[in-house]
């Protein structure tokens, strides 16, 4: 066979791995991944506010960790709020006011100079910013079917990355000639993602109907909206009404999962907060550290996709037992990096577990949520991101300073071990438990998958 056979050859098994990997989603998914796209294209006062800060403000070090430090409560705050809201007003209205909200909190933030309204300003960009989350989640789960959701969630973090990764080389270059433009040009891009779900959007949230009766979706499409769930799916407007934050608490199995994400987000968390301090204290500069970490974002843009090809029918418990432990020994080989290419590795490792991880985590707690509870408990799953992100970095300095950066990653690596055995204690039950609520409600959830939905206008979803 003639090389060039082979090349032809080779790029049509391509396209075809990439057309089975995005067909048979609704369309309203990719109108969602859309929006997702977009809004991480103009991603700009995460990756550049302590740089605006220090450099073009003048404000010291600490200070600049202490308005990130707001910025990040706010998003543990929102977590929860939002999560309500999506349940109780919709996943459409909790976007657009979410997406709308921080595209006025962000604009408004380029024009503050006192130091006291910049922190409350970057406390409100925290709480609006981290507000659409649990409803993307939820919708996502909605409208897609359950043997597809692994796959759709992929997409959507490749998208998130893939934003993140085009932003961030394209917001630099604005930054050095005007942050107010990389501020404003943030505020426009999420107002185009608001105006997107406004126009393409309808509302996904399932109906509550008569007692006993299964779920409706009111998005015309949405194939998914009552399958697939765990503990309380599929359960009548009687049961449904009863689903609170106290039910989320009260839900140890899902409470577990919530924990076991909090340590295995601290773990993913120390590539941008403890990997840059330990490197800079062997001697390396920014540059080499923005080498290393560039890797993490175009293995993930590069290896989402046929990796996903790869997991979507497995074992997501497997999965999670193993990309948590890949994760903490793939920070835990870090104490033996010496020279640029071996952080290199080290990140390729770690990066190879998060890309199997995020969108198995993801589909498993839609797996336990209740269908009128998705928002709650996306919710909460959104709050352990956010605090671990609290956390990380106070953990990562205590360690490095009293102990040295050894230590943290001798810690990562045991973290990772104690994830992966709580993964295997929690999840040998779960198969056993679906059965048995497919059982009791009389449908299986495949059959609900493919029941027909009702379409409402999106005002109609609102309570």
């Amino acid at each position: 066979m003639s090389f060039a056979t082979s090349a032809a050859a080779s790029a049509a098994g391509m396209r075809r791995a990439v057309r089975e990997s995005v067909s048979g989603l609704p369309r309203e998914f990719w109108w969602l991944w859309t929006s997702t796209l977009v809004n991480r294209l103009g991603a700009f006062v995460a990756t550049f506010m302590a740089l605006y800060l220090t450099l073009d403000q003048g404000y010291s070090a600490s200070y600049a960790g202490l308005v990130a430090s707001l910025h990040g409560l706010g998003g543990v705050i929102s977590s929860l709020v939002a999560g309500v809201m999506t349940d109780r007003l919709g996943r459409r209205p909790t976007l657009l006011i979410a997406q709308s909200s921080t595209a006025v909190s962000v604009a408004l933030l380029g024009f503050m100079r006192e130091p006291v309204a910049i922190a409350a300003v970057a406390f409100l960009v925290g709480m609006t910013s981290n507000a659409s989350r649990p409803a993307v989640q939820a919708m996502m789960a909605d409208i897609v079917k359950p043997e597809d959701r692994v796959r759709a969630f992929s997409l959507n973090y490749w998208a998130i990355n893939l934003g993140f990764a085009i932003s961030s080389a394209g917001a630099g270059f604005v930054a050095q000639y005007s942050y107010l433009a990389g501020f404003l040009g943030e505020a426009a891009m999420t107002l185009v993602c608001a105006v997107l779900v406004f126009l393409k959007l309808p509302e996904s949230r399932p109906e509550r109907g008569p007692a006993g009766a299964p779920a409706r979706a009111t998005a015309g499409k949405s194939a998914g909206a009552g399958a697939g769930t765990g503990a309380g799916t599929g359960a009548g407007a009687a049961s449904e009404a009863k689903t609170g934050m106290g039910t989320v608490l009260r839900d140890g199995r899902f409470m577990s999962v919530v924990t076991l994400s909090f340590v295995v987000a601290l773990i993913f968390q120390q590539g941008f907060v403890g990997l840059p301090v330990a490197m800079g204290a062997d001697g390396f500069t920014s540059a080499d550290y923005g080498f290393a970490i560039a890797v993490n974002g175009v293995l993930i843009v590069v290896m989402q996709i046929p990796v996903t090809r790869f997991i979507q029918h497995r074992d997501p418990r497997r999965l999670l037992i193993v990309s948590s432990v890949l994760a903490g020994y793939g920070f835990g080989l870090t104490a033996f990096a010496g020279s640029i290419a071996v952080y290199a590795l080290t990140v390729c490792v770690w990066t190879m577990a998060e890309i199997v991880n995020a969108p198995t985590q993801t589909s498993l707690v839609v797996r336990l949520s209740p269908v009128h509870g998705r928002g709650r408990y996306q919710g909460m799953y959104t709050m352990s991101w956010s605090v671990a992100a609290l956390v990380a970095p106070l953990m990562s300095g205590l360690v490095i300073d009293r102990f040295g950066a050894a230590w943290l990653w001798g810690a990562s690596a045991v973290l990772g071990t104690v994830a992966g055995a709580g993964y295997w204690l929690l999840m040998r039950g779960l198969s056993d438990l679906v059965e048995e609520k497919e059982g009791a409600e009389g449908v299986p959830l495949e059959a609900r998958a493919e029941a027909p939905v009702k379409t409402t206008a999106p005002e109609a979803g609102i309570a």
